[in-house]
This record gives structure tokens, C-alpha cells and sequence, in this order.
């Protein structure tokens, strides 16, 4: 197989047409949820952008609930990854109720959910959804979607993952081809990446087409200053300026040193670990990449040891559509998410379940040892100050990206 070209992604103009129609629809939905009247309920908080209080079912009954589901006769779910497909089919084998799940990007759910709900005729019945930012500044705040919370779990979930529901984190994870750097990978620390040597070197999907990567660098200026501070010293042998934002600094120095930007997670896998690769690149990759290492022939590993992370978890949280006519199954859907039968079907390349009384997927990306340590994780009480810095990170990026 011959090494992997960038030809079809600098061929022509028309992806990043798409994404600025994305952006553009992002922008609308987003005024569009901060001038509405909150419909919130009593109790709730009023501003139009943050999330509406979750539905904790303190009279959870799962066998009545199966029952009705059985009434309503099917469900249909969207998620991000293929795997929603292994999930509605072991649903089905479990319930008996017919169960279809649709692999479909964030803002294509959010742009069809969205219109479904205000025309009334409700389609997508519930969601699984990794972009946290515009499910609490839109779908919730919009009443699009609620959070439902079966009673009976409720007490094994830590408040923080409940508003909104988190019944799963993967990650993205800077990755090296072991073949062509047997000794290990060649970036050690995460300022490596903005250094001169790695310039034109770095591959990773187009933030302005992967929210949970503009939502990263959100976090980190939010929550990672110090780790990003100790590594620059750790590098450099000196402080950062303390003026500067220490996740500002680094996304800026990151976009400046022209990173090959994909338009899909298979693109960047590609550039790094695809057989007969023979460039000196590291990339930026959903741990999902690591079933190609079977199925494709790849070489690929964790930059293990990599200060102050080696990569970022990436949270999928749980949302039922308002107007579904399916309310019992979407529900029993998500309460199949939280149980090990459930999650089990997403963990195929490994994750960490929302539900912590859960185990963790029995397979781990070669180099990563430990979700928590290694990775970045997100905080969910940012999550609408994220969303109010939406715009504000893509323009930094765009600014500073050649």
C-alpha cells in the first residue's frame, strides 16, 4: 500500500465550505438559544444557556418500563461512532424491542434534532453526544432534549456526571509509528509539538470540523495552566511569560507551527501509522484508530511518558428528544448505557464508563496505561462557559494557523 497523500484534502475548497456552513448553522442555533425566553421549569436555572435540571426517576420501575417500551414498539438513537450500531442490536437481543442506531456527527444531530423539534415531527428518538458545549448551550437550554436519570443508579453517579448524564469517556491521544522510532516516541513533552523540528509534522482533524478538539483547548485554558506552565519550564528552562495564558500560548504556538490538518480522524491515523509509512510524523487520534492496527495493518502507539498528557478524554453524554413519541424505550436505552451489558458494545477499543460502578473495556491502546493519569480530562462544570468561548477559541486558531 503506498504511503499515505494529503492530495484529497488540499484538492479543493468545498470541505471547508462545508464546515463554514457548519459554523455558520452553529452560530444561528447559538444566537438563536441565547435571545429565547427560557422555558425552564420552577427551580431551574433561567439562564437560556445553561442546562436544565436532569430528571432523576425516583420511582424507577425497569419492568414497567420495559413493558411500556414494548407498546411503543421501536427506538432510534444517533451517536458519533459506528459502535451505536452494536449497541441498538444487543438492545434488541436483550428487549425484544426493535432498536436502530445511526452513526451521525454532532452537528448534523444538532441541526436535524434541532428542526425536528421546532416542526414537531420527531425522528431521533434519543442521543448519544460528545459535544458537552452545544448540548448544554443548545439542545438542553432549547428544550430539544432532557437528561433522564433512572432512580435506582442515580446514587452510583458522581453529581458531576449527571448534568449533564456522562455514560462514557473515549479519548484523542497523540500516537507515533513504533516501526520508524523503535526507542520510543520522538515528543516527549506537549510544547515539543509547537517546536520548530516537528513543524509540518503534526497531523490531526481540523479543529473547526471536530468540536471536542476547540472544546479541549477551552479546558485547557480553563483548567491546565499550571501542568502546560511546569512543562514549558520543563522544556525550555525557564517560566512562561505569567501574563500569558499558558493553554492560549501553547494553542498559538501549536497553530503557527503548521500542523497537516485531516478531515477525519482515518486521515490522521493514516499519515502516521499506515503500512510502508516511512515520514517522521506524530499525530492526534480517537482511540477508536487502534482497531486499524488489526484491521488496516498499522503501527501505531501512545506517546507514552508525555508530559503533562499524552492526550485528552472525551466525554459522551445521554439525551432524550423532548417530543419523541418513544419516551419509554429512548429511556430504556440509556438506562441500557449504564448498565455492563450496554457499555460493553462501546468499549471495543477501550473507554471508561460513565457509570463507575462499571468496569473499564478489557482492551487498551498500545502505550496507555491508565485513562485518568495519562490524559487530560474534562471538567463538566465548564461547559457553558465553553460554549460562551466557542467562537472566541476558533478565531485564536484560525488567526494563527497558516
Amino acid at each position: 500500500m503506498p504511503s499515505f497523500s494529503f492530495g484529497a484534502v488540499a484538492r479543493s475548497g468545498g470541505r471547508r465550505r462545508r464546515i463554514a456552513v457548519s459554523l455558520a448553522l452553529a452560530g444561528a442555533l447559538g444566537a438563536a438559544a441565547a435571545c429565547a425566553p427560557s422555558s425552564a421549569p420552577a427551580g431551574a436555572d433561567t439562564d437560556a444557556k445553561a442546562s436544565a435540571k436532569p430528571q432523576i426517576d425516583s420511582d424507577f420501575d425497569l419492568d414497567a418500563l420495559v413493558a411500556e417500551a414494548k407498546k411503543e414498539g421501536s427506538v432510534t438513537v444517533y451517536d458519533s461512532t459506528g459502535d451505536i450500531t452494536k449497541t441498538a442490536a444487543a438492545f434488541t437481543a436483550k428487549y425484544g424491542i426493535k432498536a436502530t442506531g445511526v452513526k451521525s456527527k454532532v452537528g448534523d444531530t444538532l441541526e436535524k434534532m434541532t428542526r425536528e423539534n421546532q416542526a414537531g415531527n420527531v425522528t431521533i428518538d434519543a442521543t448519544f453526544y460528545e459535544d458537552g458545549p452545544s448540548l448544554v448551550g443548545q439542545l438542553l437550554a432549547q428544550k430539544v432534549v432532557y437528561t433522564w436519570i433512572p432512580g435506582t443508579l442515580a446514587q452510583d453517579i458522581p453529581a458531576a456526571r449527571q448534568n449533564p448524564l456522562q455514560i462514557l469517556s473515549k479519548g484523542n491521544m497523540w500516537i507515533y509509528n513504533p516501526k520508524l522510532f523503535p526507542k520510543g516516541c520522538p515528543v516527549k513533552n506537549v510544547w515539543d509539538l509547537a517546536d520548530p523540528a516537528w513543524k509540518g509534522k503534526v497531523a490531526m482533524q481540523d479543529p473547526l470540523g471536530k468540536p471536542n478538539i476547540v472544546e479541549f483547548f477551552n479546558q485547557l485554558k480553563a483548567g491546565g495552566d499550571t501542568q502546560l506552565r511546569q512543562a514549558y519550564k520543563t522544556k525550555y528552562g525557564k517560566e512562561l511569560p505569567s501574563g500569558d495564558s499558558a493553554g492560549e500560548a501553547w494553542i498559538k504556538a501549536l497553530a503557527k507551527n503548521n500542523p497537516i490538518l485531516t478531515s477525519s480522524d482515518d486521515d490522521a491515523a493514516a499519515a502516521v501509522a499506515s503500512p510502508n509509512q516511512t515520514k517522521d510524523r506524530v499525530a492526534l487520534v480517537s482511540n477508536a484508530k487502534f482497531r486499524d492496527v488489526k484491521d488496516k495493518n498499522y503501527s501505531m502507539r501512545v506517546c507514552t511518558g508525555m508530559q503533562p498528557w499524552a492526550g485528552y478524554q472525551y466525554p459522551k453524554y445521554a439525551a432524550v428528544a423532548s417530543k419523541t413519541e418513544h419516551p419509554a424505550a429512548a429511556k430504556l436505552f440509556v438506562y441500557f448505557m449504564l448498565t455492563q451489558d450496554g457499555v460493553d458494545t462501546q468499549l471495543g477499543t477501550g473507554g471508561v464508563p460513565g457509570n463507575p460502578t462499571l468496569k473499564q473495556g478489557s482492551v487498551m491502546p498500545d502505550g496507555l496505561t491508565d485513562w485518568n493519569k495519562q490524559l487530560f480530562v474534562f471538567d463538566p462544570a465548564g461547559l457553558s462557559s465553553d460554549f460562551d468561548n466557542l467562537q472566541p477559541t476558533q478565531d485564536l486558531w484560525r488567526l494563527n494557523h497558516g
